[in-house]
């Protein structure tokens, strides 16, 4: 079995190795995943100028602008790689409108809790999908993107695993205790 320092290492190498040899065509996983990543990351921006629009606290509001800037650079990036590969884009909903949080009914508000509780599912699939771009990368550029969506997802989970640890949000599921286990 592979040392997985020395797996790292030759993989870095890899992707620091940029030979001006031509790249081959995406296969179509490849493409897949740029398509559908697009597509959910799009959605994910319009959950969170949703949520801009119905939070008023100022940690939270943070916190979805950063999420929101991460979302668009991960768009931009990947747009440009689309085009350039002649992929088409995905067709997404329009950006969402600004309005007052206190013009939402509560029955339709979200609250904080829910808000960073669906940032963080959305982070887990996020995660997901980079993780499942990377492995089904055959071309070292489009395996170096995807890790790098991956690296810039943790980053960003460890902040609002703090945040939602901080205020109490974080859903915790019930402890495990086998059977005969002293309690």
């Amino acid at each position: 079995m592979a040392n997985p320092i020395e797996a790292m290492v030759n993989m870095l190498k890899v992707a620091i190795d940029d030979t001006n040899e031509p790249k081959a065509p995406l296969h179509i996983i490849e493409a897949g995943d740029c398509w559908t990543y697009m597509t959910a990351v799009e959605e994910y921006i319009r959950y969170e100028e949703a949520a801009l629009n119905t939070t008023t606290d100022d940690e939270v509001r943070e916190m979805l602008e950063d999420a929101k800037r991460l979302c668009k650079k991960h768009v931009k990036r990947l747009s440009a790689f689309m085009q350039n590969e002649g992929i088409p884009l995905p067709d997404v909903t329009s950006a969402k409108p600004k309005s007052d949080c206190n013009d939402i009914p509560l029955g339709v508000k979200l609250t904080d809790d829910e808000i960073v509780n669906g940032i963080m599912a959305k982070l887990i699939v996020g995660l997901t999908m980079s993780t499942k771009g990377q492995a089904d990368a055959i071309r070292d550029d489009v395996g170096k993107m995807w890790l790098e969506f991956y690296l810039e997802w943790s980053t960003f989970g460890g902040t609002l695993k703090t945040l939602a640890k901080k205020r109490g949000w974080l859903k915790v599921p019930p402890y495990y205790y086998p059977p005969g286990s002293p309690v």
